[in-house]
Order: structure tokens, then sequence, then C-alpha cells
């Protein structure tokens, strides 16, 4: 049985595991999927709803059968009907990112973007984390104009002023710190333990338990190497952005690689707690089309698995 792994860069994990050939030694019918190289999905309204993309690919022929992703795309396959299973879940990514606005705006917390302008990667954790930044101060979604932006893009929106504020992500936040003052109105360990996470189809697990617990052993021994090997592993992206076309730094790479949790780990009850807290928010909102119980997500022998 061939299985089909999708990866992008924006899954560390993955993305690394992609390039060393270990799981080709359990499975030597893994076909990588570029998530970049799949069709692009029908644009959704910001305001209403998430884009629902892996939880799409996850179910068609066309698409892959496991996934790294961070906190939000598993809710939206859950609130989409979508059978799917956790398999695990990285440290907590608490530095990787974090609100922020220019010190020339003059805005200086979240009770300050009441109409205003911020960008997010919707659908990914960023929404999540602006989500629950808005709820603390007492505003919800439709207080704020949301701004779907890519990681790069959004740093220069903010910087020529087409965004009051944005969720920025290492190593893309560090450029556009380097050019200007930025106030953080909201940091990510106030919020949640945003950690990266996987996920697959049930039945697959029903029917192939043997190719998923390959795939957790292949990422924790990546893993493992991208600790041991952060300038290495860096190079991987740095090329991977030059073959596209864009600018990207080796050591800002390596700086972000280090600072980042690597290793696999069991879905804990604080996690499902974190999730399902977030489910409830973004259905609140409108964002999700219904309620999701996320523990009916988690399976006990994958957390010994792990």
């Amino acid at each position: 049985m061939s299985l089909r792994v999708g990866y992008f860069p924006h899954n560390n994990s993955l993305f690394v595991l992609r390039h060393l050939g270990i799981l080709e030694r359990a499975l030597p019918d893994v076909e990588w999927v570029d998530l970049r190289e799949l069709p692009a999905p029908p644009d959704v309204d910001v305001k209403t709803a998430l884009p629902s993309e892996h939880s799409d690919w996850l179910f068609t022929d066309g698409g892959y059968d496991v996934i790294g992703t961070g906190f939000t795309p598993p809710l939206t396959a859950l609130a989409n009907n979508r059978d799917i299973v956790y398999l695990g879940i990285s440290g907590p990514r608490v530095e990787n990112g974090r609100l922020v606005a220019t010190a020339a705006s003059g805005i200086t917390s979240a009770a300050d973007l009441r109409g205003k302008r911020v960008g997010i990667a919707h659908g990914s954790w960023q929404t999540t984390l602006l989500l629950l930044a808005l709820d603390r101060v007492g505003l919800g979604w439709n207080d704020i104009e949301p701004v779907d932006v890519d990681v790069r893009g959004g740093g220069n929106a903010l910087l020529s002023g087409d965004l009051d504020a944005w969720v920025g992500t290492y190593p893309g936040l560090r450029d556009v710190e380097a050019a200007t003052e930025l106030v953080t109105l909201v940091d990510t360990a106030s919020l949640f333990s945003h950690p990266s996470l996987w996920f697959t189809r049930r039945d697959l697990v029903d029917d192939n338990p043997d190719a998923v617990s390959a795939v957790l052993s292949a990422l924790a021994e990546a893993d493992a190497w991208i600790i041991a090997n952060p300038r290495e592993a860096a190079k991987f992206f740095v090329d991977d952005a030059n073959a596209h076309g864009l600018p990207a730094d080796l050591d800002a790479w390596e700086a972000a690689l280090r600072g980042r949790p690597f290793g696999i780990n069991p879905v804990t009850e604080e996690f499902l707690d974190e999730q399902q807290a977030a489910a409830d928010l973004l259905f609140a909102n409108g964002l999700l089309p219904k309620t999701v119980d996320v523990r009916s997500a988690a399976l006990p022998w994958l957390g010994a698995a792990v």
C-alpha cells in the first residue's frame, strides 16, 4: 500500500523528514505530496468561515493520508464531518510568533483593535491566536477587519500601513523587527500552548496501524536529527525558498529552528482542553459550521505508541 504524506515548509518536522529518506526505510512506497502543488481551494469569506482545504485533501484521491499542521486545521476538519484522528503533538511553540503592531501606529493592546485591519494566515494557528486575544479583552471576530495574508506578505503590509496589526511568525517576523520598532500586543504563551500536530483519517489507523506507527517513529528520528543538525536542517528551507524565487536567510532559519521544540509527544488532556475551548470559541464567532467534540479524535493506543 502506498502511503501519501502531505508536507510543506510550515510543518518543519515533515518537511525535513521528506528530505532525509527515513520513512522510506519502513515504507518503500511512501508518496510525498507537496501541499503547495495541490489545487487552490475555493475562497472563503474570512469574516464567516475557515478554509477547509486540509480536511478536503485528506479525504480525496488526489490528496494525502497523513498531514502535520498547526492548531486550527483539525478543528475545521471535525466541523466539516471529517473522521480524523490525532497522531501526536509537539511541545509548546510559544516563541514561534505573536500579535504585533508598529510602535508608530499608537496601538498598544488587543483592546485597541476594534475596527482595525489585522493580518493572519487564515485557517492556521494564527486565527485561533487572534480570536483568543480578542476574546480576552471582550472583543469578537466581527469587531475587527481580518485580512488573510501569507507570512512574508503580512510583514510587508504591516510596514506599508496596509495592516494595523499582524500575527507574525519567525523567521519572517525577524525581517520586520529589523525594519521598525514593534509593539507586542499579545504573546502566544499567555493564550495557548501552540503545538504542531499531526493527524490522519480514522480508517487508515484502523486498517494500517503499522504504517501509522512507522510515521510516528520516522518523525521522532527526523526531529532528533534536526536538534542535532539545526544548520543543515535550515539549509533545506533556504534551498526550497530560493527554488521558489523567494529570499531566505540561513542564519534566520537556523535561529528559528533552534527556538522550536522538536519531538512528537502523546496527545494530552491539557491539549484537548485547549482544542475544545478554541473550537467552542470559533463556533460562537461564526467561523465553524457546527460544534465539535475534539475527544472523539483521540485514541488512547496511539498515545501509548508515541
